[in-house]
């Protein structure tokens, strides 16, 4: 009996380690938190690795509805990461409540951490920013931001990722 109950055991933690397995960054070979080196990967292959909704977002350039995402009233000390490779972002730091149903920052961590496009899409000119490594769609920056910078990085909470700092 005690052996039976043990082997049931290590199936669950097996089975439970194999569905793990599949989701999130684990199965993405890109993701990296430390590597810096900038990627250039097709949206066929991007499609095959990321979450649907991530991939729609991020690789695609939709945005996620108002109001909706997981860090727009999100308040905890830590970095934010991008979900698709793992570039630091953000620090919370420079995160402020704008209110405009996205989380918003007012300066990103590294000035090389990002890229600006021109985006004249649903006719009005914005800027979007992108992933400095993979080049994914974040979301928009506009000069409405607080002091210091006069920034608003408005970001979609499905393109990041949080680490908490770890209190010393």
């Amino acid at each position: 009996m005690k052996a039976k109950r043990t082997l049931l055991c290590v199936f669950f933690i097996a089975g439970s380690i194999y569905l793990s397995y599949g989701q999130g960054n684990k199965r993405n070979p890109y993701y990296s938190r430390t590597d810096t080196a900038t990627l250039a990967i097709s949206n066929e292959e991007w499609q095959e690795i990321l979450p649907s909704d991530l991939f729609h977002v991020a690789r695609l350039g939709e945005t996620e509805r108002a109001f909706t995402g997981k860090y727009n009233t999100f308040d905890v000390k830590g970095t934010y990461y991008c979900a698709v490779c793992g570039n630091a972002l953000f620090l919370s730091t420079s995160k402020f409540s704008s209110t405009c149903g996205w989380p918003s920052f007012f300066e990103p961590l590294r000035a090389d951490g990002l890229i600006y496009k021109e985006d004249f899409s649903h006719g009005i000119y914005r800027v979007e920013v992108r992933c400095g490594r993979c080049a994914s769609h974040l979301g928009h920056v506009f000069d409405d931001g607080p002091a210091p910078t006069g920034k608003r990085y408005c970001m979609n909470s499905i393109s990041l990722e949080f680490e908490p700092r770890i209190a010393k």
